[in-house]
């Protein structure tokens, strides 16, 4: 069985391309997952790992989500070989993406990495008047009223 599942935030913006031919879009982004444990020092280590993704989803991603930005991935581990100009046999393990769910959005970790929270302003509107308050919300309750 070959599945893994990871939740990490993106290290750069997905970057996508088109397949020639087909145009089946393709996005490669990686992301940065900390481990469990931490090390002798007392801090926690991180993996980068390469995502791949594939059709609409890849453009989800590069509409979407960027830097910074908090994923679930769902997918399984791909182990590509190819050769260099110098003839020698390369390895490049990645994760092949069948699922992205976005934590956040691109807006809002962008905002949050730089400290600044402009254009975040709760918006908050009762949905009813009660009737009988004062100004203040509260209503006089006779000691006759309260049943202990």
């Amino acid at each position: 069985m070959n599945h893994v599942v990871l939740v990490g935030r993106l290290t750069r913006d997905p970057e996508l391309r088109y397949i020639a031919g087909s145009g089946t879009p393709v996005a490669n982004f990686a992301i940065a997952v900390d481990r469990e444990f931490s090390g002798k020092d007392g801090k926690k280590e991180t993996d980068f790992i390469d995502i791949q993704v594939w059709g609409k989803s890849a453009e989800n991603c590069a509409n979407y989500i960027g830097k910074g930005s908090l994923v679930a991935i769902q997918g399984s581990i791909r182990i590509d070989s190819y050769q260099n100009q110098a003839g020698e046999t390369r390895r490049v393990t990645r994760v092949n993406a069948n699922r992205v769910q976005f934590l956040d959005t691109k807006n809002k970790s962008e905002s949050s990495y730089k400290g600044n929270h402009q254009g975040f302003e709760p918006n908050f509107e009762p949905s009813f008047e009660p009737k009988g308050l004062d100004p203040q919300g509260f209503q006089a309750i006779d000691d006759d009223d309260i049943p202990f």
